[in-house]
């Protein structure tokens, strides 16, 4: 009975461990900025050892990215088919809305420190696996072109382009002025003028 139980504790062992990693960047990200994120650090606020560190992540910047991809999510299968270009846009715009929340949540100083041009993490031309919320966006729009339920006027590649730079546009915006903006009011403004004038 107890040999069941192991691979459970374990993985909250692990989960632990990463949690504990996790807020020892967010505060060095907040005393000191991105700057001064560096592993050693880390492991040293953390109270873990470096071979710890490697085996939950491959780098800072990886670090950094496991907590915005791993943010709660809007399943793409739960974005139910839309009837048409007005359904599709307003899903769109709530999936950014709820990336909103979690920004939010993760507070400016994480945010301003992950979206740094030395973040690799950033950079779809490296990166395989793109954060969470474009990728949802894409696989949504690709299913209702599929489906004939709305048309694109640029390719897709275009378009989730266009969209991660409206979205990092307005979170770093919300970073510069220390979370002082309408956050939800401007990334509904522009994403939805965008939208508009691409979505059919």
């Amino acid at each position: 009975m107890g040999v069941k139980t192991e691979p459970g504790r374990q993985q909250q062992k692990s989960k632990e461990t990463k949690e504990r990693i996790f807020r020892a960047a967010k505060r060095i990200l907040k005393k000191k900025g991105y700057e001064e994120l560096s592993i050693k650090n880390i492991c040293e606020e953390a109270g873990v050892s470096n071979g710890s560190f490697y085996h939950h992540f491959k780098t800072k910047d990886d670090l950094l990215s496991y907590y915005i991809e791993e943010q709660p999510s809007i399943r793409p299968e739960l974005l139910a088919l839309p009837q048409n270009a007005g359904e599709a846009k307003s899903a769109i715009v709530q999936v950014y809305l709820n990336y909103v929340k979690y920004c939010r949540a993760l507070g400016v100083e994480f945010m301003a420190g992950y979206y740094n041009p030395k973040n690799q993490a950033l950079n779809p031309a490296i990166r395989t696996e793109r954060p969470y919320p474009i990728v949802t966006v894409q696989t949504y729009v690709e299913k209702a072109m599929a489906e004939g339920r709305i048309r694109l006027n640029v390719r897709i590649e275009e378009f989730t382009t266009d969209v991660r730079m409206i979205v990092i546009g307005n979170v770093f915006e919300w970073c510069l002025r220390d979370g002082k903006t309408d956050f939800e009011g401007n990334m509904t403004r522009s994403l939805s003028k965008y939208l508009d004038s691409v979505v059919e």
